[in-house]
């Protein structure tokens, strides 16, 4: 018989909150027919050991008389501060009476404070059977006052109590925590509001049970766990938890969050933001999370962003993650670089490892969120400084430049702002809110993103279409860099835009900004945000943009620099391979090749994150391994950040190209065929850079050099080796070779034997830059062409078509046979018009995705780039059988959803589509060439059997456009 098992009186006095091993388990089990402590709480509650029902041996506690919610039965609860419990306990209810949820719940007065009630756990009761309740408990304040009590949500409900314990934990910080509900318990989840939990054998990921999750009152209602104790402050920990549908759920996403409360004060936190999960498939739902504040309230939950749907979890773990020391015995990148160094950072980057990691390399900060609007003035007025404050202090305190980020942005701006706003009570606004924060942080903030994300460059006068331009137009962005100045007249304020590498919204800002100088606007420098990935762009629209702006006078900044390992939005790797680091850190050392070039006109490079566990693109636009930044996963150094700190030390890279089959005229003259695909660029080094392509022929491979190099000397040459077999050419010529000069230097064709191994280096005197990759002969690139014409888009092909040449798609991506098209192209003005007649007597719309559907793709790449990725204007243009329209391309496909119209008819045999397409980011006339491609799919009901293009091979036309055909606009 197991008996009372009190903890050592001295454990309940001892100052410092560190138990002996040997402290025992407190256990109430009612085995001596007393109520060991336990008595009522409410006036007419009766509390009563009794043999009517035990969950083990012969006695329970029973609990009558209730006629309210914290009815119950309590007791002075043994805690000790800054000591976490474990706290279990049995319930079931006297039978007859109606399911209920019975809690265990903590009462206690802080000192200095107002009474609260904590819950311990908590679960769904019956009179069928006995229910485990689980939850963990610590409480950091001095309290009074402590009571744990047993309520329930029926005010009258009657219940048994029995064998409850209190387990004083050791280090729980340490332990992981794990649960598979297995023993037909919620295992210590409890719902966070009217949810109901349930063991179930209706689904499982592993074993036989899962936890059925029903009877949702809200998206953030569902299971959570009390994690307080659980997580050490600093410390890093791995969660994972699978999830489910439940029944009659076609779709649903989930995710996994954070609830924690200082003071009383909530705080939610995404672990796993939602996540699509399929019906009938179960997902993982993994992240990490360091706890960066103190804390009375910690708890790990899962909503959904929408709906109320059912589901069920299983397999749920959450481990401490031991940290790697920093390395010590490398250099401090910012010892390494003629300008300030920067990382972003966020309030858990100052604690542990990750803070020496800061202020070893980097000596500036930028914080991530905390001063953005919503952070900083969640309600007019209301302003909340602390996270701010924390980081700004934290450079302070190291010596470091800190970067405000950022003051007004069309994003994370909270509702009230706009609310009934017109141009007078808005501006009014900005300047209230701009004043607060740079005044705060006078002679703290060195510099300002005063206005953030303000170009679009698919608007005709180049301005994004936010609220602010529509209700105040540029004078939103006038006041705040007036107001910013009044407040600090010391610190930078810039202008702060991504994709300023790109020439069209380069040109956008540059526009604004030599506006608004005009004007006497106090802008002082423009940030280049450059989230760039792998392949694109190239390092010299970087470096070209540094450059144009560097005519209006203004200081510059790289403000957000990560590097992505992916060159498209859905890929997603299960590891990442050491040729794929070292391709990563060779593109980090053409960008750093740039800013040391150009450190005359760039005073600061910032880094978004300091190492790659901290990444938004971990998350963004999916949930997938990324590794984006210098430092990886555990704070080491990869070869990102050798080709900061020494280049030197990078391993070798092997670049790939591919050799179409064609033909050239061996005369230094660029042929079409040289135009069809992009050259491979040689880094700029020095004054000298260069562009290469191949082609593939029976009489051996045609290689072209396109050499920027204005000067002209004896040195200068450019040495093809294939297979080892050198292939020199000189200003002067060579054998095969001919040499032309250009605009920017000189242009080398030449026929060189066949190989894969090749090696292509461009001299300049003792200066050298070079090309060292494989070489794969493929099928020649298609090229077809668009007459003049403009014919009218209504389905019918009417003769003007018939001046455009006709191609088929005939290129199975999937299966080998099904429905083909027989394609025509014609253009006029800024629009493009594509007539596909589709053979395929059978047609089918049933599946409820587009790209299942007997339909037409059409590929339009206005720049003809060929990259492994969509660029802003590329696009997917979708047409129905039945005419319905759907447009992919980049992220959200927002610069061309509004390009394209088109009509769709059936007719005897299959069906026609005929698409108009507007190309408003280019100008066409006779000569452009457009990346092309076009592919019919095949539906069979609800599946797609087949699909075919005219060019591209790879299945991959949805995601790239580097397999695409060319089309030639024609006269």
């Amino acid at each position: 018989m197991r008996t009372l098992r009190a903890l050592v009186a001295a454990a309940l006095l001892c100052l410092v909150p560190v138990l002996p091993a040997h402290a025992a388990d407190l256990t109430y089990d009612f085995e001596d027919g007393t109520t060991q402590g336990w008595g009522p709480r409410g006036g007419d509650v009766s509390v009563a050991v009794t043999t009517d029902a035990a969950h083990a041996g012969t006695s329970s506690l029973l609990t009558t008389g209730r006629t309210a919610t914290w009815h119950g039965a309590s007791i002075a609860a043994p805690f000790v501060k800054g000591v976490t419990y474990r706290v279990t306990a049995y319930a079931r209810l006297v039978t007859g009476q109606p399911a209920s949820t019975i809690a265990l719940t903590v009462q206690r007065t802080p000192t200095g404070g107002e009474t609260t009630y904590e819950r311990v756990a908590a679960a769904t009761v019956t009179d069928g059977e006995w229910v485990r309740l689980a939850g963990t408990y610590l409480f950091t304040a001095d309290s009074t006052d402590l009571q744990l009590y047993a309520e329930s949500s029926d005010a009258t409900s009657q219940y048994y109590l029995d064998d409850i314990v209190f387990s004083p934990q050791g280090d729980p910080t340490r332990e992981p925590i794990s649960t598979d509900f297995e023993d037909g318990t919620a295992q210590d989840w409890s719902p966070r509001a009217a949810a109901t939990l349930e063991s179930s054998t209706a689904a499982a990921h592993g074993g036989a049970r899962s936890l059925a999750v029903t009877g949702r009152s809200a998206t953030w209602d569902g299971p959570a766990m009390n994690v307080l104790g659980r997580m050490g402050k600093g410390d890093k920990y791995a969660l994972s938890v699978w999830v489910r549908l439940g029944p009659d759920t076609a779709a649903g996403r989930l995710g996994l969050s954070i609830e924690r409360r200082t003071g009383g004060t909530p705080s939610y936190e995404r672990i796993v933001p939602p996540t699509d999960v399929p019906a009938g498939q179960w997902v993982q739902l993994a992240g990490t999370y360091t706890l960066a504040y103190d804390v009375d309230f910690l708890s790990v939950y899962l909503e959904s962003d929408s709906g109320t749907f059912p589901f069920y979890l299983d397999d749920f773990a959450m481990t401490y993650i031991a940290p790697k020391p920093i390395q010590t015995d490398i250099p401090a990148l910012k010892d390494k670089v003629p300008f300030t160094m920067g990382s972003a950072l966020t309030r858990p980057d100052t604690l542990g490892v990750h803070g020496e990691l800061l202020a070893r390399h980097f000596n500036g900060i930028t914080p991530g969120n905390e001063l953005k609007w919503d952070a900083t003035e969640p309600r007019e007025g209301e302003f909340a400084f602390a996270d701010g404050d924390h980081l700004v202090d934290f450079g302070v305190q190291h010596g470091m430049t800190v970067r405000g980020h950022t003051l007004v942005w069309h994003s994370q701006t909270p509702a009230w702002v706009f609310e009934g706003a017109d141009k007078e009570t808005l501006l009014r606004r900005v300047e209230n809110h701009v004043r607060a924060l740079v005044t705060r942080y006078k002679d703290k903030i060195a510099a300002w993103d005063v206005v953030n994300e303000v170009i679009d460059e698919n608007q005709p006068d180049g301005l994004r279409r936010s609220k602010w331009y529509e209700i105040a137009g540029l004078d939103y962005i006038r006041t705040a860099f007036r107001v910013a100045h009044e407040a600090d007249p010391d610190a930078k304020l810039f202008i702060n835009d991504y994709n300023t590498e790109f020439p069209r919204k380069r040109e956008a800002l540059y526009a604004l900004v030599k506006q608004l100088k005009a004007e006497g606007v106090p802008i002082d420098g423009v940030g280049h945000q450059l989230h760039l990935n792998i392949e694109q762009p190239p390092a010299s629209y970087v470096e070209d943009t540094i450059e144009r702006f560097a005519t209006l006078g203004v200081d510059q900044q790289v403000t957000e620099l990560d590097v992505s390992i992916y060159t498209d939005f859905v890929s997603s790797y299960p590891s990442i391979s050491p040729e794929l680091l070292a391709e990563q850190g060779h593109r980090y050392k053409a960008l750093f090749d740039v800013f040391r070039r150009q450190a005359s006109k760039l005073s600061s490079v910032t880094v978004w994150g300091e190492s790659d566990d901290v990444s938004w693109l971990n998350t963004w636009p999916i949930p997938r391994l990324n590794a984006p930044l210098l430092f990886d996963h555990d704070l080491q150094a990869k070869p990102a950040y050798w080709a900061v700190a020494d280049p030197s030390k990078l391993p070798p890279l092997v670049r790939k190209l591919e050799a179409p089959a064609g033909t050239v005229s061996v005369d230094g003259k660029r042929d079409l065929q040289w135009d069809l695909l992009p050259d491979a660029p040689l880094d700029r080094v020095g004054n000298v850079s260069a562009g290469f392509q191949a082609r593939s022929a029976a009489t051996g491979m045609y290689v072209l050099a396109e050499v920027n190099d204005t000067t002209v000397g004896a040195g200068d040459k450019v040495t093809f080796t294939v297979d080892g077999t050198a292939h020199t050419v000189t200003r002067a010529g060579g054998p095969k070779a001919a040499v032309k000069r250009t605009a920017t230097g000189y242009r080398v064709e030449a026929l060189v034997k066949k190989g894969v191994d090749v090696d292509v280096t461009v001299r300049d005197g003792s200066t050298a830059t070079s090309w060292t990759g494989k070489v794969t002969a493929v099928p020649a690139v298609k090229l077809t062409s668009a007459a003049h014409r403009t014919p009218v888009v209504d389905g019918v092909a009417e003769p003007v078509w018939r001046a455009a040449p006709d191609i088929r798609t005939a290129t199975w991506i999937q299966g080998t046979s099904g429905a083909t098209a027989r394609v025509r192209s014609l253009w006029s003005g800024s629009t493009l018009y594509v007539l596909a007649h589709v053979t395929d007597p059978t047609l089918s719309e049933e599946s409820p995705n587009p790209w299942e559907q007997d339909s037409v793709e059409i590929f339009v790449d206005p720049g003809n780039g060929k990259t492994k990725g969509y660029t802003d204007d590329d696009g997917q243009y979708r047409v129905s059988f039945t005419g319905r329209v759907t447009v992919g391309g980049t992220f959200d496909a927002a610069g061309v959803k509004d390009n394209v119209t088109a009509v769709a008819k059936t007719v005897p045999g299959g069906y026609v589509v005929e698409a108009a397409i507007k190309l408003p980011t280019i100008t066409l006339a006779e000569g452009t060439l457009l990346g092309f491609d076009v592919q019919v799919n095949d539906a069979t009901g609800a599946a797609r059997t087949g699909a075919v293009t005219w060019n591209d091979a790879t299945g991959r036309t949805y995601l790239d456009t580097s397999h695409w055909g060319v089309l030639r606009l024609a006269d």
